[in-house]
């Protein structure tokens, strides 16, 4: 065993350093994942209960101890029936990002093709959002860059045309059968429209309505970036990895969407919305 040094009688080596180094990690990965939503609460919930049967334990309460025990007994099972959405979203974040997540890894790997960029012409998604925030049209555009997303395609009306503004501007026009719903975009073609995606269960401020919840619940659940214009306002937002960016400017949106399109990290350009920036949000817009 490599060992660095000693505290006491406790010997630490590098496989400790790594071992704590990776749980460390997890631990804030966990974290990330459950802030924002009701998780955290049932969580501390359950260390608050934990700490209490220590201390029960401790103090030789016997009936109390026996009655929190059991619970104990199952908590991993209660556990994974309260946590179900979160353990499913921790698995989607694995998955979306593992290299075999990519539909073409296997091609790639067996024949060695180089990868084609993903990056196309975007001027028709921003010349369609301008026209659709100036006259209040409430739109939901997913834009990917691996996967066609069969499985939100198939919720919705396939379509597989190339893009366009006034394709675009036709599918969310209010008086059109394919407004109610997301259209889907990937390697420059409009596969589907009035397709249903994942709401997210965050604490949200109140303004922000069903589009803006879908769009963070889908950026939650897949690798893609959301555009949303809001049919009260105009305004145009995107969401990526779970948060999203309020209010930007066209030019800001054709930076985003190329820098996604080309592979480029943006994650932290986006804001999480806690619900304490949440109530911040708020009172900005009210005094506004």
């Amino acid at each position: 065993m490599n060992l660095l040094f000693k505290i006491g009688f406790l010997d630490v080596s590098i496989v400790n350093i790594i071992d704590i180094t990776l749980v460390s990690v997890l631990i804030y990965q966990v974290y990330k994942l459950m802030r924002g939503s009701v998780a955290i609460k049932i969580f501390l919930g359950f260390l608050s209960l934990y700490l209490v049967y220590l201390v029960v334990n401790a103090a030789k309460m016997e009936l109390l101890s026996i009655i929190l025990g059991q619970f104990m007994g199952v908590g991993v099972i209660a556990a994974i029936i309260l946590f179900a959405p979160e353990i499913r979203k921790f698995l989607l974040i694995i998955g979306k990002t593992s290299i075999l997540s990519n539909e073409n890894v296997l091609q790639e790997l067996l024949f060695w093709r180089k990868k084609e960029t993903m990056a196309f012409n975007i001027t028709p998604i921003i010349e369609a959002s301008k026209s659709l925030a100036g006259t209040s049209t409430g739109a939901l555009i997913v834009i990917s860059k691996n996967s066609e997303l069969k499985f939100y395609a198939d919720s919705g009306d396939l379509i597989d045309a190339v893009v366009s503004k006034r394709l675009l501007i036709s599918i969310f026009n209010k008086y059109s059968p394919l407004h109610d719903g997301a259209a889907i975009i990937y390697n420059g073609k409009v596969k589907a429209a009035r397709c249903i995606l994942p709401v997210t269960e965050k604490e949200l401020p109140a303004h922000f309505g069903l589009r803006h919840r879908a769009a963070i619940g889908m950026s939650e659940a897949t690798d893609t970036l959301v555009l949303i214009v809001s049919e009260e306002t105009g305004q145009v937002s995107m969401a990526k990895n779970g948060n999203i960016l309020h209010n930007l400017s066209f030019q800001e949106v054709r930076e985003m969407i190329n820098a996604y399109l080309t592979g480029t990290d943006i994650d932290d350009k986006f804001e999480y919305i806690s619900p304490f920036e949440s109530k911040k949000l708020k009172q900005r817009t009210a005094e506004a």
